[in-house]
């Protein structure tokens, strides 16, 4: 059975990626996922935040809102705590080049054209395989319009294309009005790769103590509704890598995104509640599934329920809409019988 695949011109042992989290901060913690049978690992965010305690970088966060960055929540809170900074992490990155046989995506958030570039540039001369753009901008000014935001991001992917020859992927916000039509922008752009979506924790309200409430919530299978959807739109359909990410806590959340159309499914949230060594169980189980459906290669199943595979099949979009509203109001019709 044949569970390579191709994620950013890179072949791939298999299509499971543990995406950017916690557990990518030692050479111990990468060493354990390889041998969990991880096909490439993410490391985590490198924040210019970290890096950058200027008075331009502190208005940004300001404005922005800590809360707004996705992998930031949970481990640089406050720009006080930020710990790790560029040597740091590339050290680890260098370590990681050394002591492993998989592809390690550098993970970048930048907030300047001059970070962006800078540390791109570095990542690579580490040794990075790949360099994942983690963008995030809170569009909350009224007098930006949406083409403006995306020149944001637009500006991100050209700046760091320019300045490598690594592959680059972006992890691209859900939030556009035309997300198709972003993703082909950012593709134009130069991105190898689109990472859909990243997955941005919102505070919550504590009505008791009448503050922000920024406690972590893990995904749930649920959330890949949203990603699943815009990958089997796009598969077929863009010049570039599909990464899938969240939502995927087994081997079937897996199944769906390849067949939705992902080179890669990414995970972080189930590895954080059962352990790195859990990504085996999921490799296994994969396989498994494989076998029991008789299919030998994961190429066979990649894309197989897109859009374009299907004929353009209307699920995809509005008219489900309409079947899904109207298939419960035959369920809740029947028990009310």
């Amino acid at each position: 059975m044949n569970t390579t695949t191709t994620y950013l011109g890179m072949e791939l042992k298999n299509p499971l990626v543990p995406s950017a989290g916690p557990f990518s901060q030692n050479i111990d913690g990468i060493r354990r996922l390889e041998d969990a049978g991880a096909a490439a690992v993410v490391m985590f965010s490198l924040f210019e935040e970290q890096l950058r305690h200027e008075a331009d970088a502190l208005d940004y966060l300001t404005s922005a809102g800590s809360e707004s960055f996705p992998e930031a929540l949970s481990y640089f809170p406050e720009v006080s705590d930020y710990r790790v900074g560029a040597d740091e992490y590339l050290d680890t990155l260098r370590e990681a080049k050394e002591k492993t046989d998989i592809p390690i995506i550098g993970s970048l958030n930048g907030i300047s054209s001059e970070g962006w570039i800078d540390y791109s540039k570095k990542m690579e001369q580490a040794g990075a395989d790949a360099i994942e753009l983690n963008v995030y901008y809170l569009g909350a000014d009224m007098e930006q319009t949406a083409e403006q935001v995306e020149a944001l991001y637009e500006e991100a992917v050209r700046s760091v294309r320019a300045a490598v020859d690594v592959p680059v992927a972006v992890k691209l916000s859900p939030y556009f009005s035309s997300t198709a039509h972003a993703c082909r922008k950012m593709v134009n752009a130069g991105a190898d790769g689109l990472v859909l979506f990243n997955r941005f924790y919102q505070p919550d309200l504590d009505i008791e103590n009448r503050e922000v409430d920024l406690s972590l919530n893990l995904s749930s299978p649920h959330e890949m509704r949203l990603p699943l959807r815009w990958i089997g739109l796009l598969r077929g359909r863009i010049g570039a890598s599909l990464g899938a990410t969240t939502g995927v806590h087994t081997a079937e959340d897996a199944v769906k995104y390849l067949m939705a159309g992902a080179d890669a499914v990414m995970m972080t949230s189930v590895l954080l509640e059962k352990g790195l060594d859990h990504l085996g169980v999921l490799l296994g189980n994969l396989t498994k599934w494989m076998e029991a459906h008789e299919y030998e290669s994961v190429e066979q199943m990649q894309g197989c329920l897109s859009h374009k595979a299907t004929g353009g099949d209307t699920a995809f979009e509005r008219a489900n809409y309409i079947k899904i509203l109207e298939s419960y109001k035959g369920q809740y019709l029947t028990t009310q019988q």
